[in-house]
């Protein structure tokens, strides 16, 4: 692994931040990625665990912390992780995304160190490179708000982490030599609920929570599925909705919630119920075979056995997208709750920006020299060896990429796709309005890295400016990925206030391998530490890169 050397420099990097300023508090983790056998459906298969566990270690912190992650690569593969929704404020080089990082190669490790800056909420991390996220290496990370900061709710008895999703049984080796020989890797094999699945009946299941008479918990949830949306709810209690992808929310009850692939919410269920075992169910959404999994939830010191009846999806499951379209349109910005930061979280305009840029997107699908591909604006994104930041940052761009090949609206009419790396230039500070438009016959979920966006705007049909006569300028919720569904578009605004190089994908795993992605290239033209950090002295070069002296730091 990493040389002493190689340590001491993290550690001395540290130590020089810590003297600059009064700093946050650090956390510490030695992370061992390996292989394991793993059975999320039942069936034995190889498996990416950290520190042996599938769902991976939990990274509990709170707002403001430094967390230092020393990840051991004991797979015959590269690594990368990325941290979902961690906005990785003036610190791109820290994401985890090829387009960022160099991979940790087998046998070495890596040390990551990033702030959750004025951050809250429930995330996920998870493996970037290849299809590694279809055999684990994910796991939670939970922010709390500082203790000064009140929460729109009570404390909870407890919380509990639910990592659930689809999940196939060949492999992300297998999977990834499928894509590669140009064909899909179809349907999955079933739902896994933190890394299980049961059946209805199933007496050997192990309990996921167990809750007290009486007293409310806490569900973090998170779908870390590769291709479906999934609906959830727990047999014979509501719901209230309390915050999603790090924004609280107005406080509303639900029987059941849609949930989309990368899409993150906490709910808060209370004890209320006569004492005995319940379930917690999850089923696939909008597929023409709906796939279903339980997980027992338990009262404290009951044996009653959970009803066999349990409770069913929404009427309109395969193909209705009204009912989830409406539920959308119910989560609300918590306007007067306190954020990461004591002033509430409404005390920012955003409906009343001037927008300065609109992109319309729209995703496509096409077969290029035999193969199948995803692209965007007629452009299907290909990882480089030489990630796009660093060969920006050493002044060699031009050798790896080229800016703009992916325009601001889509060519209409014209299904081709060009097979290119993809970096889009974005001019640091500006407001921007993107529109996601889905012409193809299947939901899709987009995640944004870097920043959050507010999601204003879910509906049907094609986008056109008077549109934007729709848009919730009011309390739409601030968040990182949105659902698109079929034949239908969303918006979201954002400012791109955030230095770095960012990458916008897909997050149905298949469409990201196979180029629906791209990066916004947000340069700060003052090279100021104001606006960006400079590049760690641990972090590794590769490619074209690889051994040159370093540009002259920001000041």
């Amino acid at each position: 692994m990493a040389s002493s050397r190689s340590l001491f420099s993290v550690a001395l990097f540290v130590c020089m931040l810590a003297g600059a300023v009064a700093e946050d508090p650090y956390l510490f983790f030695d992370w061992k990625v390996t292989y394991g056998t793993i059975a999320p459906l039942g069936v034995p298969q190889q498996g990416i665990l950290i520190n042996g566990e599938f769902p991976g270690p939990i990274i509990n912190c709170t707002s403001n912390n430094n967390i230092v992650v020393n990840v051991f690569n004991y797979l015959d593969e590269p690594l990368l992780l990325t941290w979902g929704g961690i906005q990785q404020r003036k610190n791109s080089w820290q994401d985890g995304t090829p387009g960022t990082m160099c991979p940790i190669l087998p046998g070495t490790n890596y040390t990551y160190k990033f702030q959750v800056k004025d951050q809250i909420g429930s995330y996920i991390y998870f493996p970037t490179t290849g299809l590694q996220r279809a055999s684990g290496g994910m796991g939670m990370l939970q922010v709390h708000s500082r203790e000064l900061i009140p929460v729109p709710f009570d404390m909870p008895a407890d919380e509990f982490a639910v990592l659930l999703g689809d999940w196939y049984n060949k492999g992300h080796k297998t999977l990834k030599k499928i894509l590669d020989s140009g064909r899909s890797i179809g349907k999955p094999d079933g739902i896994q609920i933190n890394g299980k699945s049961s059946k209805v009946g199933d007496v050997a299941a192990q309990p996921l929570a167990v809750m007290e008479p009486g007293k409310t918990y806490r569900y973090r949830v998170c779908n870390v599925g590769m291709k479906l949306s999934v609906n959830f709810r727990f047999q014979g209690h509501t719901m209230k909705l309390v915050e999603l992808e790090g924004s609280h929310t107005v406080q509303n009850v639900y029987d059941s919630l849609d949930l989309h692939v990368g899409q993150c919410l906490s709910v808060l269920v209370t004890a209320n119920q006569a004492p005995k075992d319940y379930y917690l169910v999850v089923s696939s959404r909008f597929s023409k075979q709906v796939m279903s999994s339980v997980a027992v939830i338990k009262y404290k010191n009951a044996n009653g056995a959970a009803s066999t009846v349990i409770p069913p999806p929404p009427a309109e499951n395969r193909v209705g997208i009204a009912w989830s379209m409406n539920q959308f349109r119910s989560f609300r910005w918590n306007l007067t709750a306190s954020a990461a930061r004591p002033n509430p979280q409404g005390s920012y305009h955003y409906g009343k920006i001037n927008i300065t840029r609109t992109i319309k997107i729209a995703n496509t699908h096409a077969v290029v020299d035999g193969k199948l591909r995803f692209g965007i604006n007629g452009i299907s994104h290909v990882n480089t060896e030489t990630p796009l930041k660093l060969a920006e940052y050493f002044g060699l761009g031009d050798k790896v990429f080229t800016y703009n090949l992916m325009k601001d609206e889509p060519t209409e009419g014209d299904n081709k796709l060009v097979v290119a790396p993809s970096v889009v230039n974005a001019t640091f500070r500006n407001f921007v309005e993107i529109i996601f438009e889905n012409r193809e016959k299947t939901i899709q979920t987009w995640h944004l890295d870097g920043y959050s966006f507010f999601a204003v705007a879910v509906e049907p049909g094609r986008w056109s400016p008077e549109k934007r006569k729709t848009y919730n300028l009011l309390d739409a919720v601030s968040r990182h990925t949105i659902q698109v569904y079929p034949n239908s578009w969303s918006a979201v605004m954002t400012t791109l206030d955030n230095a770095g190089m960012w990458n916008l994908r897909s997050d149905m795993l298949e469409r990201t391998y196979l180029g629906q992605q791209f990066y916004f290239s947000v340069l700060s033209p003052e090279n100021s530490l104001r606006d960006e950090y400079n590049i760690f002295p641990t972090q590794q070069l590769c490619g074209i890169v690889s051994g040159l002296p370093m540009p002259a730091p920001y000041h």
